[in-house]
């Protein structure tokens, strides 16, 4: 089941912004604050919402264009992260790559929306 999957990531996530939350604050080094956030953000919160949309409405996560926003949501928001990273540490010339990745995101966000609207479109009435 989809939702399972999208709440299973969500909780690998939460224990990795929160890793990274406690070292800054133990090295007294913020620098990664930015990562920390958005892994916060787009890893924790929002597979999250998805998850519990799909568990109260599991069409939405029923068909093929989930499918692909799930896959293309799953690369792009840890390579995006990885490279926003390196990027904070001094790397600039990365920052094409955080762009590029950042761009999948927005694209997979526009797909769950697209499906999102279109299976809710489609639902009968006196469904939940």
């Amino acid at each position: 089941m989809m939702a399972v999957r999208f709440l299973k990531i969500a909780a690998l996530y939460l224990v990795a912004g929160m890793t990274l939350g406690a070292y800054m604050g133990a090295t007294e080094n913020f620098t990664l604050a930015p990562v920390h956030a958005h892994v916060n953000l787009l890893g924790f919160m929002i597979p999250t919402l998805i998850g519990l949309i799909g568990l109260v409405r599991p069409a939405v996560l029923e068909t093929r264009l989930a499918t692909v926003f799930f896959w293309l949501y799953q690369i792009t928001v840890p390579v995006s992260m990885l490279a926003l990273a390196w990027m904070l540490i001094g790397h600039r010339s990365i920052a094409p790559v955080v762009g590029i990745f950042s761009g999948g995101m927005w694209l997979a966000a526009l797909l769950y929306a697209i499906n999102l609207w279109m299976t809710l479109s489609h639902t009968p009435k006196n469904s939940p």
